[in-house]
């Protein structure tokens, strides 16, 4: 039954591990309820299974999943708008532009106010550029931004690039925390718009807390399966339930999305 499974479902992606490593445990735990064994190089089925977009190691909520011939529709959910809801401070900065980071700087942020907070929210909002953070999935000669810079090595920021912000809102404001909305499409980072907001007030700020709410048609609340449901059936039952949110059959023409550094991530 589990090779008989195709198409993309959700999954609530915990705090801490890669999507990548997500991914994989997903996997492993499916194989093992199956009773089909994984030590050597030869298997008589291979199980193909990847992800949409990938999370932040520190993020946490809405992981697509495709299984089967849906892996071939992965693509379209990295095009798609996305939502998150973030906590930032202000105050601080760090090299990862989030809580995992080193502190880089560190300014006074006394002098902003609710009101200053939402006028700059609002120089944010549509099509804007934006630097994508150099610890990022982004590649450079074949590996990751974020694995180069945890080596040490030199990476130089990537360029500006064109991005949409949909919808952006202030949720709630209790210095040094602030707590946003935002709907995006494809190649948007949340981190980046943080540190950005930050810039623009004068002072600076990180990610505290994200988490994805949204992505395309899946929500965290009503699609994401947690961890506890990670089971064939339910992942079957997901299936047959989100079958209806999904266009018709994926086309065989390979899948352009937005941004070239964007990749839907498959392992077999």
């Amino acid at each position: 039954r589990l090779f008989s499974l195709s198409g993309l479902f959700a999954v609530r992606k915990p705090k801490g591990p890669t999507s990548a490593a997500v991914l994989n445990l997903l996997k492993e735990r499916l194989l093992a309820e199956a009773g089909v064994q994984t030590n050597g190089n030869k298997r008589n089925q291979v199980l193909k299974i990847g992800h949409g977009g990938t999370l932040d190691s520190a993020a946490t909520g809405v992981l697509v999943v495709g299984i089967g011939k849906g892996t071939k529709m992965l693509g379209t959910m990295l095009a798609g708008s996305k939502k998150y809801t973030a906590i930032g401070m202000l105050g601080k900065a760090t090299d990862t532009l989030d809580a995992t980071g080193k502190v880089t700087e560190e300014k006074p942020y006394d002098q902003v106010t609710k009101g200053d907070l939402e006028n700059v929210l609002q120089k944010f909002t549509g099509d804007i550029m934006q630097v994508p953070p150099l610890y990022s999935a982004l590649k450079k000669g074949g590996e990751r931004l974020s694995t180069l810079m945890k080596r040490g090595e030199a990476v130089e920021a990537k360029p500006a690039r064109p991005v949409r912000v949909y919808s952006l809102s202030l949720q709630q404001f209790q210095p040094p925390l602030f707590t946003l909305d935002v709907e995006c499409g494809g190649g948007f980072y949340v981190r980046s718009l943080v540190n950005d907001i930050g810039k623009e007030l004068s002072t600076c700020a990180t990610v505290q807390e994200l988490t994805r709410t949204k992505q395309g048609p899946f929500t965290l609340e009503e699609h994401a399966l947690h961890e506890d449901r990670w089971t064939i059936e339910e992942i079957a039952r997901s299936l047959e339930h989100c079958t209806s949110l999904l266009p018709g059959e994926p086309s065989r023409k390979k899948l352009k999305t937005e941004h070239p550094g964007e990749t839907a991530v498959i392992c077999e």
